[in-house]
């Protein structure tokens, strides 16, 4: 037996309930692990509030880090000891769990389970979005929206390393000082400061070609206002509530602008896809140009303190739930 969060319906971070579950073997093509790190998203708080449906009861979080303590029939690749790290398996808030070994990466020695758990969503998510869904080149100006968070935090490390200047929104003097600690050039306290007016300052007028917006429905219109023509917007969150009601004329009328809506799902469907993604990330990890900047860390069974305190921005960067 082992412990688990479960949901039994959606709602605030009160559904959570910490639940011993009765844990089955590995089935075919599954893996055991025993987990030392779990990783909180805000895809947890869609699932918890129903914007992600998701089976219900059951459990939540997609991140998860820790040692295979059995394999499934048909598992190649993969043996008991081994460590190892996954993203995108619903059911992470548990002690030990099974998941299909397809989803799951092994660890390179130079990268430690707690920092994996960490950084495996966000880190891949920074990839696709800085590399292949806008590839941002030395001397790119970029604005990224929540730089201080637990993306935001890996995408200043990573653009900074490719030679990019990076603007920054945050919403504090301290997260200001987090965000160019981790490689952003230029900061901007929304709750003071005119975003648009900002990022005219600093770019002699011009605007950027690339903005990555995690905010969404709050944030959708300024960040049109701060692209150049043509340039893109990059909206891969809704903090604050998801884009709807957008006439498409609004692009033309602000430039010929570019909108796409990305999703890390589309850029790692195939396990080849998969793992030349978390290759990416785990070589800029062991060269140390990107780090895992975990902020907090909180007992599994306080999951809905964690999700409460990210959902009021009392977070940053990264947070790992400990199993």
């Amino acid at each position: 037996m082992s412990y688990a969060i479960r949901i039994h319906q959606t709602g605030g971070p009160e559904v959570l309930k910490w639940e011993e579950v009765d844990l089955p073997a590995p089935a075919a093509g599954e893996v055991m692990i025993r987990q030392s790190a779990v990783g909180l998203n805000y895809i947890d708080i869609y699932q918890r509030d129903g914007l992600y449906p998701i089976p219900i009861p059951g459990g939540l979080g997609v991140e998860g880090a820790g040692v295979i303590e059995a394999v499934g029939a048909g598992v190649t690749g993969f043996k008991p000891g081994d460590r190892v790290a996954y993203a995108g398996a619903v059911g992470a808030y548990a002690e030990v769990r099974n998941v299909p070994a397809a989803s799951v990466l092994a660890l390179p020695d130079g990268v430690s389970e707690e920092d994996a758990a960490a950084t495996l969503l966000k880190g891949m998510t920074v990839q696709f979005l800085i590399r292949r869904t806008y590839a941002v080149g030395a001397g790119d100006t970029v604005l990224f929206h929540a730089a201080a968070g637990g993306v935001g935090l890996l995408a200043c490390q990573w653009l900074s390393a490719l030679g990019a200047r990076v603007i920054g929104t945050v919403s504090s003097p301290e997260k200001a000082a987090l965000a160019k600690a981790n490689g952003c050039d230029e900061t901007i306290n929304y709750r003071e400061e005119n975003i648009v007016e900002r990022v005219r300052d600093l770019t002699d007028g011009a605007g950027v070609p690339v903005v990555y917006d995690s905010v969404g429905k709050d944030t959708f219109e300024t960040s049109l206002d701060c692209l150049l023509p043509r340039g893109m917007l990059v909206s891969y969150g809704n903090t604050t509530g998801p884009v709807d009601g957008v006439n498409i004329g609004v692009l033309a009328a602000k430039g010929s602008l570019y909108v796409t809506r990305p999703v890390l799902g589309a850029y790692i469907g195939t396990r080849a896809e998969l793992e030349a993604t978390a290759a990416d990330l785990f070589a800029m990890m062991e060269a140390g140009k990107v780090k895992a900047s975990i902020g907090q860390r909180y007992a599994l069974k306080d999951a809905a303190k964690a999700q409460a305190d990210l959902a009021a921005g009392k977070t940053v960067g990264a947070t790992i739930l400990r199993p």
